[in-house]
């Protein structure tokens, strides 16, 4: 099709969208999602048509799922676009995607708003503008209820979020911590808990988030308890933490020391993990020694 043919295509696709039957509807939004799944100027251009995005954001409260699916859908695929991304990420936008993540009318719904929400925080300018919205409390407190089928997607947009300094401190601030280390307790999911685990990595490298680990109880142990387990990638996240929780805290050093099983289960990683699982084992390694001698010394010293 021509530019001007896909613009007719998508002005009678709008039109029929607003004000067509259920049936109407959903075929006009199907074409819609079909055409701009994988052009960009497909994208633009139905970005650029008059009264677009607020009539798509308008089905998203539709009281069909399907509609309402469909609507959200487009509007991912129209976020794909980089330069649209920033159009896109308007406050009430923002707010309305989060009350869809707190009361989704389907999982697909509460999985494509999700998705939404990662691709428009991609955008660096975009992070702090869900942070003031309130979408690290929503994402959290939705991550967080019974049976959350779109844990994943949300953990991934948290993940995007916290890249920036403020939003990570909200999510400290609203009980990430023991919310992700309850997910990485947890036995639903090894891909819950390596995507837990780089959150918390994450949190770990400003004050606020290493010092709500270092205050967690037995919080070595807890990361021992990942090291033994299967997951390679839960194994480097669990090993990162560690590194942090090492070089900030020697109360967490002392508590490595005092467990047997300690050295046993670095040394077993520094063999068959992963490259980087190796290379971060041999660090703590060297940090356990280190922390080893200066004890034995202080001991020598005390007794001399």
């Amino acid at each position: 099709m021509s530019t001007a043919q896909i613009r007719d295509t998508i002005s009678e696709c709008i039109s029929q969208a607003q004000s067509g039957s259920d049936e109407a509807k959903e075929r006009a939004l199907q074409m819609l999602a079909a055409i701009t799944k994988v052009s960009p100027l497909n994208r633009s251009l139905l970005a650029q048509a008059d009264g677009a995005i607020p009539a798509f954001l308008q089905l998203t409260g539709s009281d069909s799922p399907v509609v309402q699916a469909l609507s959200l859908s487009i509007l991912f695929n129209i976020s794909l676009n980089p330069e649209l991304k920033r159009p896109l990420a308007e406050m009430e936008t923002i707010r309305h995607l989060n009350s869809i993540i707190l009361s989704p009318s389907s999982p697909e719904t509460s999985r494509l708003a999700a998705s939404l929400i990662c691709s428009l925080a991609m955008l660096d300018k975009n992070k702090a503008k869900f942070g003031v919205t309130g979408t690290i409390q929503a994402l959290i407190k939705a991550i967080s209820g019974p049976n959350s089928v779109a844990s994943h997607h949300l953990l991934s947009s948290l993940a995007e979020l916290v890249q920036f300094h403020g939003n990570c401190t909200l999510a400290v601030r609203s009980g990430a911590v023991p919310m992700l280390l309850g997910l990485v307790a947890s036995t639903e999911g090894e891909d819950l808990a390596g995507t837990s685990l780089a959150i918390l990595g994450l949190l770990a490298r400003f004050d606020e988030g290493l010092n709500a680990l270092i205050r967690t109880d037995k919080i070595v142990v807890s990361m021992m308890d990942v090291l033994k387990g299967r997951c390679m990638q839960s194994k480097e996240g669990a090993a990162e933490i560690l590194l942090r929780l090492f070089d900030e805290s020697e109360g967490c050093t002392r508590e490595a020391l005092r467990l047997p099983e300690f050295s046993t289960v670095l040394a077993d990683l520094s063999v068959r993990g992963s490259a980087r699982a190796r290379e971060k084992a041999g660090f703590l390694m060297r940090k356990m020694t280190e922390a080893d001698t200066y004890a034995d010394g202080n001991h020598s010293l005390l007794q001399w």
